[in-house]
């Protein structure tokens, strides 16, 4: 696909990914249309020229139009927690992704990229790297939520000749998120929350955002249809992580090594406490496969297929903390005008 000569719908479009990826594709030169909410955020889209679709992707009626003149989609958007009602992530992450791909078989369209995650393995098999091919094991209705969804879309693909790639990226950060992995490696311990189970020896797979636009749109180009390609950086020990984030930000940190059933309990309490206050726990127990588990991700397929250059986690999170800087959302000891090395340390 030639950038000039393909307009891409992209879902999703103002949230974490939707805001990285739709300048991404506009700076490529691609055409650019977004499926957005008519309550959302969505200036930003118009400063970038970005043609604007109003609807959701819950109502197939308001598919139809926005995929209407599109010989590409890359379907971002879904429901992502670690608490929530079942019913809601089936109806986003299942229904919405149906809608899209029915309407998307409809209007004809060239490729459909849907942006799964590889949270749906759900317990990952100890000591084996995480590949495409790994059993699924999904843990909660998020996982399970987005493992039906792919199978629906290798129905389309299979079934109905729709041109599907998945991908699954692992856990993103970077610049305008401020959940999951950025809020546990970022915000918490430079907001005096600086906490790790295990000593930080467990495994965790990070992917910085602007990374999975890139994926995105190699895929657009270069994906074989019916293929799924993990997304993902070097997976690294979140004592690496943290080490690296200190490092950057100049901030001296001392790391609290909370007992791992300690904070399972306290999980579980909190959880058990959000029936009554109908508010998801600072620390809900979705979060224990993330925390508790390692995760050694592969990505080699989507680097010899797509050509996939991630982004050194350095680097990433370099950007992360300026990004969090200019928005006065942390304040910043001393960003690092290096590439740190030396302090990175195997465990």
């Amino acid at each position: 696909m030639q950038p000039r000569q393909t307009k891409v719908l992209v879902t999703g479009a103002t949230g974490f990914l939707g805001r990285n990826i739709c300048p991404y594709l506009v700076n490529l030169g691609y055409q650019v249309r977004a499926l957005v909410r008519p309550s959302s955020d969505y200036a930003f889209l118009q400063r970038m020229g970005v043609e604007l679709a109003l609807g959701d992707v819950c109502d197939p009626h308001s598919t139809i139009g926005a995929v209407e003149g599109c010989q590409a989609v890359i379907h971002a958007a879904g429901k992502f927690r670690f608490w929530g009602e079942r019913e809601e992530f089936f109806a986003t992450n299942v229904e919405g992704t149906h809608n899209m791909l029915e309407t998307s078989c409809q209007a004809g369209v060239q490729r459909f990229i849907y942006i799964s995650t590889v949270a749906v393995v759900g317990k990952p098999p100890p000591g084996e790297p995480i590949t495409e091919e790994t059993a699924c094991d999904p843990q909660d209705a998020y996982q399970e939520s987005k493992l039906e969804a792919e199978l629906l879309v290798r129905a389309y693909h299979c079934d109905k000749s729709l041109s599907a790639i998945l991908l699954r990226p692992g856990a993103y950060y970077g610049p305008w998120g401020e959940y999951a992995f950025n809020r546990l490696f970022f915000k918490d311990p430079l907001s005096g929350l600086p906490v790790q189970v295990h000593q930080g020896q467990r495994v965790i797979f990070p992917v910085y955002i602007r990374d999975v636009a890139q994926a995105a749109e190699l895929a657009l180009t270069r994906g074989s249809a019916g293929e799924t390609y993990n997304i993902s950086g070097e997976s690294m020990t979140h004592g690496e992580i943290n080490r690296t984030v200190e490092h950057l930000s100049g901030h001296n940190i001392r790391w609290l090594n909370a007992p791992g059933w300690g904070m399972v309990a306290l999980a579980r309490l909190w959880t058990w406490l959000s029936r009554f206050t109908a508010r998801e726990p600072y620390y809900p127990i979705g979060l224990y496969p993330y925390v508790f588990y390692d995760w050694p991700v592969d990505s080699g397929k989507a680097r010899r297929e797509l050509g996939f250059v991630p982004t050194p986690f350095e680097q990433g999170a370099l950007a992360t903390l300026l990004w969090y800087h200019s928005q006065g959302i942390l304040a910043i000891e001393r960003v690092a005008s290096g590439v740190p090395g030396s302090h990175r340390k195997r465990t």
